[in-house]
């Protein structure tokens, strides 16, 4: 069963690990919250993605796995091994990469604040880059004066198409930080000179947004930006520009276990509305993070104490804002699923009651879900955050000094589930050591 197709077999896997977690002891009074990752579901998502693109084109591709969406090693190694490179924006991220065993030449760096090392580094790594606007592009011309570089260089561009329903994640607004805006007054001219100035920039790359952003929206980008590289190659006289980077930001489907929208499908509007791209002559780059991992990732926690206020019951959890930090800020964009379990992991039986379910941080916001329709969690039981496979046990928020929670890959088959550690679970003396200390009188 492929990502693009839902059914019951998430579910059937979901189920069993959860039991399995709970009968292991990976989620229990000693260790209250803990992090899953579906293999087979990432395996499934990567095979997906290059099916989806090799059924447009024949033209080489390199899917690059944004690495923000889940920075664990492990993660990045797996995808790896199913032919998913790795796109970078900062210096922990290509170490992680590289500690992944990803290569040069299956690497993007992307980022609007790069250092003088950052480029070097890359430069003489061999590492493809996109930079984001003419100072960075200045001190590219100074690297490459010094000597050649088997970079793949090329321009972020802003086509300025608009935003989606999550403005902190459109980058393609009038005013957005990212790349060359290209519809400002005498940026395009600017852009297709750097190009005729510079033979050694061969590449385009843009990138309008992430969740909330309509599919329609994002292929008017991925359309600007070949347009932009036919008239680059227009003025050049040959096919100077022979990659583009069409970035990522794929939607996900929060609401249920279906995958949707599809690569395959999101790939056939591309054709659609961009026919030129798939033509053969550009090579492509794609950058997509969240739609390879989300669904695939769960939270697990146990509820440590069940009551009521207001007449409305609330289920505490040890899951709150350190793991899903989006959701409780901002819960309207970021709406979690939440599945309920016993205290033996099955399946939690029983009529819905509406209900909250908490984390354990001292605001009042904290909290997972609000009037919630869940069978009535007691003491005991165990909740499932689900779809946070992407940013969710992967960008701890430190709040309350509360550790960063284990995660741990699972395979389910025929011998039952097997379970391996991708990260262990942040100690309170790794807590006290990141908080100064072996510095306690450094003020004093």
């Amino acid at each position: 069963m492929t990502a693009d197709v839902t059914g019951d077999v998430t579910a059937e896997r979901r189920d069993l690990a959860v039991r399995a977690a709970v009968e292991q002891g990976l989620v229990s009074g000693a260790e209250p919250v803990t992090a899953l990752i579906d293999v087979a579901g990432i395996r499934s998502s990567a095979a997906a993605l290059r099916a989806a693109f090799a059924a447009v084109t024949d033209a080489p591709v390199l899917h690059a796995f944004a690495v923000k969406a889940a920075p664990l090693v492990p993660v990045l190694a797996l995808l790896h091994a199913e032919g998913i490179g790795a796109e970078v924006a900062s210096p922990g991220e290509l170490a992680l990469a590289r500690a992944a065993g990803l290569p040069a030449g299956l690497t993007v760096l992307d980022s609007p604040a790069k250092t003088g090392a950052e480029l070097r580094e890359a430069l003489a790594l061999g590492i493809a880059v996109n930079a984001d606007n003419f100072q960075e592009l200045w001190r590219i011309d100074a690297l490459m004066a010094e000597g050649p570089s088997a970079s793949p260089l090329g321009l972020r561009v802003n086509p300025q198409v608009g935003g989606g329903s999550i403005g902190a994640l459109s980058t393609a607004t009038a005013t957005s930080k990212f790349g060359f805006a290209l519809a400002d007054a005498g940026a395009r001219d600017a852009v297709v000179r750097a190009y005729a100035e510079r033979p050694w920039l061969t590449r385009l790359h843009t990138h309008s947004g992430s969740q909330g952003m309509p599919l329609a929206r994002m292929a008017q980008g991925v359309l600007a930006v070949y347009e932009l590289a036919e008239e680059i190659n227009a003025a050049a006289g040959r096919r100077q520009v022979d990659t583009i980077d069409i970035g990522g930001g794929l939607p996900v489907n929060f609401a249920s276990d279906e995958h949707t929208p599809t690569f395959a499908a999101y790939a056939r509007q591309l054709k659609e509305h961009v026919p030129g791209l798939f033509d053969g002559r550009y090579g492509l780059v794609t950058e997509f993070g969240r739609s390879l991992v989300a669904k695939h990732g769960l939270v697990l926690a146990r509820v440590e104490y069940a009551k009521s206020a207001g007449g409305r019951p609330i289920a505490v959890t040890h899951a709150g804002v350190q793991v899903a930090t989006r959701t409780v800020y901002d819960p309207v964009s970021w709406p979690l699923r939440i599945a309920a379990y016993d205290a033996k992991g099955l399946p939690k039986p029983g009529p819905d009651v509406v209900q909250d379910v908490a984390g354990p941080a001292c605001f009042a916001g904290d909290l997972l879900a609000e009037k919630r329709a869940l069978p009535l969690l007691e003491q005991g039981d165990v909740i499932a955050a689900l779809d946070t496979g992407a940013y969710y046990f992967s960008s701890h928020y430190g709040y309350n000094s509360l550790p960063r929670t284990a995660v741990h890959g699972f395979t389910a088959g025929s011998d039952g589930v097997r379970f391996s550690l991708v990260r262990a679970a942040q100690t309170l003396d790794e807590i006290v050591a990141e908080s100064g200390g072996a510095c306690p009188g450094a003020l004093l």
